[in-house]
C-alpha cells in the first residue's frame, strides 16, 4: 500500500539465516496497464538512488515504457551547458571554489553512469550558484512535463509539485557489488558504492542543509534486489493507486 506523503520500503528477502537471497529474477514483471484512461495528474518522476543499484536501467525502462524524456546524461549535459552559459554572461567572475567542494560537487551533479558532460567550470561556481542553476534546469524540465528525472537532489527541487512522483532505489551491497563485476569493474572496487554514496551524503548535508536520503520526500522507497522489471512494475502500479486516492 501506497500512502501519499509516506514513503514505502520494499524490503530485501532474507533466508532463515539472515543472509540476503540476492536479486530475485522478474518472473511477474509484466508492463501494467499504468493509466486506462491514457491520461494522468503525474508529469513527472524524480528518482534518487545508492550507486551501483541498477538506476540507469530502470529509469530508461521507466521512460520507454511512459514515453517520457529521460533526464540523467541529458540532465548532466544542460547542467554542464547552463554552467558555462552563467559564467560567459557573469559580470563577474567568482573566486576559485575549493579543492573539497569542486570534487563533491562532481561527483553530485553526475549521474549514474555517465561520464560525458564536462564540469571543469564548477571550480568556478560556489554552492549557492550550483543550486540557482540546477534550480533553472529543473524550471524547464517541469515546464516540459513528461520527463523522469535521475539524482542532482530532484527530489528536493521538485518536493513542492503536486504532479511529480519521487522514489529512492536502494540495494543490498552484495546486489551492488554483483552490478559493478557485471559492468565490467573489479570486485576490489566493491568501496566504491559506499564511497559514492558517502560523498553524495556529505554534499546535500554541507550544501543543502538536509539529510540524504531525507525519507519524506519520498512516495516509495525500493529494494532494487527484486529485479529491474518488477521494480519498474511496482513504480508504475504504485503511481496508478496514488493516483486513485487523490480522486
Amino acid at each position: 500500500m501506497v500512502n501519499e506523503g509516506k514513503a514505502t520500503k520494499i524490503e530485501e528477502q532474507r533466508t532463515p539465516g539472515g543472509k540476503s537471497r540476492g536479486s530475485r529474477p522478474d518472473r511477474t514483471a509484466s508492463r501494467p496497464e499504468v493509466f486506462p484512461d491514457g491520461k494522468t495528474a503525474f508529469r513527472i518522476i524524480t528518482i534518487e538512488r545508492e550507486c551501483a543499484c541498477g538506476a540507469a536501467v530502470i529509469s530508461m525502462k521507466l521512460s520507454n515504457i511512459l514515453g517520457w524524456k529521460l533526464w540523467d546524461e541529458l540532465l548532466a549535459q544542460e547542467l554542464a551547458d547552463s554552467i558555462r552559459s552563467d559564467l560567459s554572461t557573469s559580470k563577474e567572475r567568482a573566486p576559485r571554489a575549493d579543492n573539497h567542494f569542486r570534487h563533491l560537487a562532481k561527483v553530485f551533479w553526475r549521474g549514474s553512469y555517465e561520464r560525458s558532460a564536462r564540469f571543469d567550470d564548477c571550480e568556478f561556481v560556489d554552492a549557492a550558484r550550483m543550486v540557482a542553476i540546477m534550480q533553472k534546469v529543473s524550471d524547464k524540465i517541469a515546464r516540459e512535463g513528461n520527463a523522469v528525472v535521475v539524482g542532482r537532489g530532484a527530489p528536493g527541487f521538485f518536493q513542492n509539485r503536486s504532479d511529480t512522483f519521487h522514489v529512492f532505489l536502494y540495494a543490498t551491497r552484495e546486489e551492488r557489488i554483483r552490478r559493478l563485476v557485471a559492468n565490467g569493474k573489479s570486485a576490489s572496487d566493491a568501496d566504491l558504492v559506499e564511497a559514492v554514496d558517502r560523498e553524495r551524503s556529505a554534499f546535500v548535508k554541507h550544501y543543502f542543509g538536509s539529510d540524504w536520503p531525507t525519507r519524506s520526500f519520498y512516495d516509495l522507497m525500493i529494494n532494487t534486489t527484486i529485479g529491474e522489471d518488477n521494480v519498474v512494475s511496482t513504480i508504475l502500479h504504485a503511481m496508478l493507486q496514488m493516483e486513485k486516492g487523490k480522486r
